[in-house]
């Protein structure tokens, strides 16, 4: 996988993933072409998100004990006024993607190879199906000295059938959030079910629950009253997992309680695609009112092969730690791109609100 590897350079914890070179403004920005009957439908699983303000964003002040990713700046905050929609009250799971799958015959871009005349200068083992699985390191790393390439390894075979490889399955998994896909996977899906993505100021709103300026969905202390809201890395990144919250990849939605407006998981468990382009500086220029991301540049050298944007992912994952990436935090962003898939990045879609007749 040429273009993976080479991709995989530019993200923040190594967590790449999404897929295709339509414009997400005009997606993020779509309304109607739900019909009543799936609109209604899709009403019963999902939380609705009133419209409303908030600040959008991180002072630098309060990230001075916090692990940033480069690139992935979190700053100024400012002014964002939202219209109300409907949330996925989880992660989209591995059930919810295999019926998509079953009644549409789709194939995600990781278990499909990568074309030769699409990547010239690639050689046919990079070429093949593959996805970014963690491997542990042989020996202890110092996470800010040594290359992320250290604990993760791109692993042929590797899709949302089988998370962590060749050998692995979902079997048991069926309530977990479905990941190793690429945005165009996480767009299809949400087409079929008459959604969309979230843009990334629809799902901060909604990762905050309500509760104002606060660090994480529940308050600003990591331990509410003592105990773990989410699931993420406890102990030394990427060395020793103490395993505190019981999950060593993803655990089952719902396993930790819901934000103020009774949404799951938007800390920690896998990684969310949102619909927005990465463009540095872009919280400078941003409007007020609905946002819908910057303008992405390629990452891929002209006659290197296609068009491949930079986006944002956002929520964390079970990888993430406080020496490390404390991507857990509700203004806590990531850069991704189209392409690439991992095993701790997922999705959940929103619905806009139909307009009363």
């Amino acid at each position: 996988m040429y273009m993976l590897k080479k991709t995989a350079a530019l993200l923040v914890c190594s967590s790449l993933m999404i897929g295709c070179n339509n414009n997400q403004n005009s997606e993020a920005n779509s309304k109607g072409g739900v019909d009543d009957v799936k609109y209604e439908q899709n009403i019963k699983s999902m939380v609705f998100v009133p419209g409303g303000s908030f600040t959008m964003g991180t002072d630098p002040e309060q990230l001075k004990d916090q692990p940033v990713r480069s690139g992935a700046e979190e700053w100024p905050p400012h002014s964002v006024i939202l219209k109300p929609f409907y949330m996925d009250t989880t992660e989209v799971t591995n059930a919810e993607f295999k019926a998509f799958v079953d009644e549409t015959g789709y194939v995600t871009l990781a278990e499909r190879p990568f074309k030769k005349e699409d990547y010239p200068n690639a050689k046919p083992e990079d070429l093949v199906p593959a996805a970014f699985v963690m491997a542990s390191p042989k020996t202890n790393v110092d996470v800010k000295s040594e290359s992320h390439w250290s604990w993760w390894k791109l692993t042929n075979g590797a899709n949302w059938k089988h998370p962590e490889g060749p050998g692995s399955d979902i079997s048991d998994k069926w309530d977990h959030p479905v990941v190793n896909l690429a945005y165009e996977d996480a767009k299809a899906y949400a087409h079929w079910a008459g959604k969309r993505l979230p843009t990334e100021a629809e799902w901060e709103y909604a990762a905050r629950g309500g509760v104002k300026d606060a660090m994480y969905p529940w308050g600003d202390e990591l331990l509410l009253n003592g105990t773990i809201m989410a699931n993420y890395w406890q102990g030394d990144f990427p060395n020793t997992n103490t395993n505190e919250d019981k999950f060593l990849t993803t655990a089952p939605v719902k396993s930790f309680s819901p934000n103020g407006y009774g949404l799951y998981d938007l800390a920690g468990n896998v990684w969310e695609m949102v619909a927005d382009e990465y463009e540095k500086g872009y919280y400078s220029k941003s409007p007020i009112e609905s946002p819908t991301g910057g303008i992405g540049q390629s990452i891929v050298n002209k006659g290197e092969g296609p068009i491949v944007r930079q986006r944002i992912i956002r929520g964390g994952s079970f990888l993430c730690s406080e020496g490390y990436c404390t991507g857990y935090r509700v203004a806590a962003r990531q850069l991704s791109d189209d392409i690439s898939a991992s095993y701790h990045t997922g999705f959940r879609c929103v619905m806009d609100v139909k307009d009363s007749k």
